[in-house]
């Protein structure tokens, strides 16, 4: 099926739509992405889901995208202000619901990474987020330890934090991202500056 011409007002509809199902994503996951509960959160007739996007598939894809580029901005936003360095890693490892949100935030965050490897529809895009994840983490790291990470420091950095937290949210742990603060910490001072 050919993708609907775009007048203003279908511009609009679309876009509430896909915020939306973002926010039903962040808020409870994949599961919670059907056509029903987007177009009853968007406030828009049930059968705008099926016009505006072809499939379900083509819905959560851009409900990802759209809570990834909204979650990469703040951390720019939040660079630019001169924020603490490795908070601003903590909000791109963790999601920046982590901050206040403690447990559960963390959690979904988690089973919203896991559940994209369940989808392999998602595997393209995921690929193409990634390169301005480390970027962003790059200059986050960077600003944070005063030099630029070496060749898979990133990466490391990224396991590192995930295994900690991973094993906190495993125990219960009503902190995650004080766990993954400490871990962070820990090789932040570890590594050396310029």
């Amino acid at each position: 099926m050919a993708a609907p011409k775009q007048t203003e007002k279908g511009e609009r509809r679309r876009a509430l739509l896909v915020a939306a199902a973002a926010e039903l994503l962040a808020e409870s996951g994949f599961d919670a992405i059907r056509h029903r509960a987007v177009a009853e959160r968007a406030g828009v007739p049930l059968a705008a889901t099926t016009y505006y996007f072809s499939s379900l598939e083509d819905l959560v894809s851009a409900a990802l995208d759209r809570l990834a580029h909204t979650e990469l901005a703040d951390a720019h936003d939040c660079l630019a202000r001169r924020d603490d360095p490795a908070e601003i890693v903590l909000d791109l490892l963790l999601g920046p619901r982590s901050r206040t949100g403690g447990l559960d935030a963390v959690l979904g965050r988690f089973e919203r990474l896991i559940g994209s490897g369940r989808r392999p529809f998602l595997a393209g895009l995921l690929r193409a987020q990634r390169v301005e994840f480390d970027a962003l983490l790059d200059e986050a790291l960077t600003r944070a330890t005063g030099r630029r990470p070496g060749p898979g420091e990133v990466r490391r950095l990224t396991a590192l934090v995930d295994g900690v937290v991973l094993t906190a949210l495993i125990e219960a742990d009503p902190d995650p991202r004080a766990v993954g603060r400490e871990a962070l910490r820990e090789v932040l001072e570890s590594l050396p500056r310029v």
